[in-house]
């Protein structure tokens, strides 16, 4: 049944952006937009233990560095690394 419902949330993101995104935006197209929802929906498979249904790759991989970047941490006890790392995007 969460199948079933995840699924379904992919194919309503898939129309949205379908119905929305007809041209694209800059850097963004529709079918890496959909490729990034399914990848989005195995990732919730598999943190729910469940296997994947789409098998898709991340064509976004910056989005996960600015989206996992856990930031709660108390700035004086921490190491700030944010200055060190060059990044996925390739300018």
């Amino acid at each position: 049944q969460m199948i079933d419902f995840i699924k379904r949330a992919v194919k309503l993101e898939l129309d949205y952006i379908q119905d929305c995104l007809r041209d694209g935006i800059l850097g963004l197209n529709q079918e890496l937009l959909k490729e990034y929802v399914q990848y989005l929906a195995d990732r919730r498979f598999e943190r729910l233990r469940l296997s994947q249904q789409y098998g898709s790759g991340n064509p976004f991989p910056w989005m996960s560095e600015v989206i996992d970047l856990k930031k709660e941490k108390n700035f004086f006890e921490t190491r700030v690394t944010e200055y060190q790392t060059g990044g996925a995007l390739e300018w």
